[in-house]
């Protein structure tokens, strides 16, 4: 089955559904542009052996002194079994460090090791070089415009908690 234009069908056949096409869904078109920008980014974290879920968790961790795994799971936009997966390989391969909150022992906090920092120091001149790769492909000025319209997007339709 093949994607169609939408420009050339005005009404749909009467045994299809009124709605858009496939290609011009948003999410499909967000998964697209993701796709895009992730290819760009693959071979790096294959070099370094870190998945991308992983190298998400690792740069979230990174940039602040401990968090709990439930804020982690919502920062990162990883399920909880996922994210278990994850914390298990990456603390398996010492990058992280899990530790019981002392106030309260049924909570844990997970914190970036000094391995886990090295690692991430080894990625980011090469992912900032992706970037810069990226900004000079589509402009500054696009970049900076596309920064801004997504998050106008979350901020509008992420539902009030």
């Amino acid at each position: 089955m093949s994607i169609r234009n939408s420009a050339a069908r005005s009404q749909p056949a009467s045994d299809e559904l009124p709605m858009r096409d496939f290609a011009h869904s948003l999410p499909m078109a967000l998964l697209r542009a993701r796709e895009a920008v992730m290819c760009q980014f693959r071979p790096l974290l294959r070099k370094h052996d870190v998945t991308e879920q992983q190298w998400r968790v690792l740069r979230a961790v990174y940039e602040v002194e401990a968090t709990e795994v439930t804020a982690l799971a919502e920062l990162c936009f990883i399920l909880m079994p996922s994210l278990s997966r994850i914390l298990r390989s990456l603390e398996a391969r010492r990058l992280i460090e899990r530790r019981t909150v002392p106030a309260d022992q049924r909570r844990a906090e997970i914190r970036i090791t000094a391995t886990g920092r090295r690692l991430v120091a080894a990625v980011a001149p090469e992912s900032e070089a992706r970037y810069e790769e990226i900004t000079r492909a589509i402009g500054a000025r696009r970049v900076d415009q596309l920064y801004a319209v997504l998050a106008e997007i979350a901020a509008t339709l992420t539902p009030a908690r």
